[in-house]
C-alpha cells in the first residue's frame, strides 16, 4: 500500500518509524517531513492545509491511505475534502471529519459534548462578548486558580491559569478581546481540578475501538515541574497510578460514551481519540479531547505496540476494527526531548546535530530538524525526543539519558528528570 502521512514532527517520525515495519507498505510519502523521516521514505515539501497540493500529490503517486498526524488539518476539514471530491473519494482519510474534530478545535464543542453525554469533566461556562458580565459573575462562584481556556485553536498557548479573581477578570477581558486573536473570541472559563494528569489514546473507526497504550508527558520547561510551558519535554508509559481498576473506570465512564454519542449525534469518527484526563481521588475526569496523537507521547505509546500499524488502518478505514485486538509490549518506554537553548521563548534554528550515528540502545525520534548542505540541522524548538525500551522506568530513563549526552548541537538543553512522580 501506498500511504501519505501528513506532518513534520517527532509524532510523524514515530509514525513513519512504525509504518516501515508494516509488511502492507510498500511506499510511503511523509509532507513535509524532517531529517528523521527522510530516511523512512519520500519527504514531499507540501502543507498539509494546502489540500490542492496533497490532491494532486496523491493523484500523481497512487496513494491509498492519507494518515493525518497534525490537528490543524483535520479542524480545517482534510476529511471532508476528500469524501466530497469524486476524484479522491476512494482514498482512505486516517482522521475524523470536520465536525468530529471539533472536539479539540472548539473548547466550547467538546464541554457541550461531555456535558450532553454524561462524561466527567470539570463545571464550565462559555463566554463572548456578548454575556462577558454573566461570565465575570460565573467566576464569582469559584475559587482560585481560575482556568481561562480560548475556544479555538491557540497553538498550545491558550490556556491561563490564574491566581487571583482580579486577574481573572482583566485575562477574560483580555482575552475576548483577541488575546490569542480569533481563537479567544469565545472563552471556556473551567472549574480547576486538583489531581495527577495522563494520556490515554484509544484507535476507532466510529464504532469499534482499541485502546492504546497511556503514557505521562511533562509539560513544564523546568526540572520539577517549574517553568513556562512548552509542548511537551519528555514522557513515561506505562503510567503507574493507571491501574486496571482506574482503566476500567476510564473505559466504562469515557470511552465507550465518547464512542457512542459521536454516534448518537452522527459525527463521523474514524482516526485517534487523545483523552487528557486527570485522575482526582481514584476517578478520571476529561481535561480535554484532542483528535490526533500526542507528541511527545506518541514517541513512547507507538513503541509499545506490537501490532502491524497499517494493519489496523486499514481496518479503521474499513469499519472492522472489532475483528482486531491490541498486543502491547509489557516494558516501559520513556522519551526525553533534546531542545533549543531558550524554548519556549525565542531560540535559534540552524544547529549542526552530531553524534546521531553514535546512538545505541535508544531511538532518536527527530521534532524539528532538516537536512541543509548534507548536515542535520536543528529547525524547531523541540529538536528530538530520545525514547528507549527498559524492564523498568529507571532502565529507560538511563538509555535515554546515556545517548543524549552523545548527542551533540550548540545549546542543547533537556530535562533531567522526567518520571519524577512516577
Amino acid at each position: 500500500m501506498k500511504v501519505l502521512l501528513l506532518g513534520s514532527g517527532g509524532r510523524e517520525h514515530a509514525l513513519a518509524w512504525k509504518l516501515n515495519q508494516s509488511k502492507e507498505l510498500t511506499k510511503l510519502f511523509i509532507a513535509p517531513g524532517n531529517a528523521g523521516t527522510d530516511e523512512l521514505g519520500y519527504n514531499i515539501d507540501i502543507n498539509p492545509n494546502n489540500f490542492d497540493d496533497v490532491k494532486k500529490l496523491v493523484l500523481e503517486e497512487g496513494i491509498e491511505m492519507v494518515i493525518v498526524g497534525p490537528e490543524e488539518p483535520l479542524v480545517r476539514g482534510i476529511k471532508d475534502y476528500f469524501l466530497n471530491d469524486p476524484d479522491i473519494a476512494s482514498v482512505s482519510v486516517i482522521g475524523p471529519s470536520k465536525e468530529g474534530a471539533k472536539l479539540e478545535g472548539s473548547k466550547e464543542f467538546a464541554k457541550d459534548f461531555m456535558k450532553r453525554h454524561k462524561i466527567p469533566t470539570a463545571a464550565y461556562f462559555s463566554v463572548n462578548e456578548r454575556n462577558l458580565e454573566k461570565g465575570i459573575d460565573f467566576l464569582k462562584t469559584m475559587q482560585a486558580p481560575y482556568v481561562l481556556k480560548a475556544d479555538g485553536l491557540a497553538a498550545g498557548k491558550g490556556v491561563l491559569i490564574i491566581d487571583s479573581f482580579e486577574n481573572a477578570v482583566q485575562e477574560l477581558k483580555n482575552m475576548i478581546g483577541g488575546k490569542f486573536g480569533a481563537a479567544s473570541k469565545t472563552v471556556v472559563i473551567e472549574e480547576f481540578l486538583s489531581g495527577i494528569e495522563l494520556s490515554v489514546f484509544v484507535l476507532t473507526d466510529g464504532h469499534g475501538y482499541l485502546v492504546l497504550p497511556e503514557a505521562k508527558d511533562y509539560k513544564r520547561i523546568g526540572d520539577g515541574d517549574t517553568g513556562l510551558n512548552t509542548g511537551g519535554m519528555g514522557a513515561v508509559s506505562p503510567v503507574s497510578f493507571a491501574n486496571k481498576d482506574f482503566m476500567d473506570k476510564v473505559e466504562k465512564r469515557i470511552i465507550r460514551p465518547t464512542i457512542d454519542g459521536l454516534n448518537k449525534d452522527d459525527i463521523l469518527f474514524k482516526g485517534f481519540i487523545f483523552l487528557g484526563l486527570i485522575k482526582v481521588g481514584n476517578d478520571p475526569y476529561v481535561i480535554e479531547y484532542n483528535v490526533r496523537m500526542g507528541d511527545p507521547e506518541t514517541e513512547v505509546v507507538l513503541p509499545r505496540v506490537k501490532n502491524d500499524i497499517l494493519e489496523l488502518f486499514r481496518a479503521v478505514a474499513a469499519g472492522e476494527l472489532k475483528k482486531h485486538t491490541i498486543d502491547i509490549d509489557s516494558q516501559y518506554v520513556t522519551t526525553v526531548m533534546m531542545v533549543s537553548g531558550g524554548y519556549p521563548g525565542d531560540y535559534e534554528k540552524g544547529k549542526v546535530i552530531k553524534g546521531l550515528n553514535r546512538v545505541k540502545g535508544s531511538i532518536a525520534f527527530h521534532a524539528g530538524t532538516k537536512i541543509d548542505g548534507g548536515k542535520i540541522v536543528s529547525n524547531g524548538g523541540r529538536v528530538l525526543a530520545v525514547s528507549s525500551y527498559g524492564a523498568t522506568k529507571d532502565d529507560a530513563l538511563e538509555a535515554s539519558y546515556r545517548n543524549i549526552d552523545l548527542i551533540e548541537f550548540d545549546d542543547k538543553y533537556f530535562r533531567t528528570d522526567i518520571g519524577f512522580d512516577l
